[in-house]
């Protein structure tokens, strides 16, 4: 079975912006890697490597899908959002009065 980081190796070398694309998103990453890539495929391809190292290490510090890109190859741990207070619901969801 193939893993995230065994495809983002894939489609760069087939195509180093889109998986730029896939880690950052529409930015100032992709513009750099777009440009990259037009100026020669290696630099494009070095930096889209280096953008799916940086996420592997991500995944390695703070768990799967538990960190948010912040931009410039950098990534911070999610924070996990509270419920909302229930103000004098019950648990099972019922108010009784």
């Amino acid at each position: 079975m193939m893993k995230g980081s065994d495809f983002l190796l894939i489609v760069a070398i087939l195509f180093p912006p889109v998986s730029t694309f896939f880690i950052a998103g529409c930015g100032v990453d992709l513009l750099i890697g777009v440009l990259l890539t037009i100026i020669g495929y290696v630099p494009g391809l070095i930096h889209s490597l280096w953008l799916i190292y940086r996420k592997m290490e991500a995944e390695e510090r703070f768990g799967q899908e538990r960190f948010v890109y912040i931009g410039y190859g950098n990534f911070e741990q999610a924070v996990e959002s509270t419920p909302p207070p229930t103000y004098g619901a019950t648990a099972n969801g019922s108010n009784a009065v």
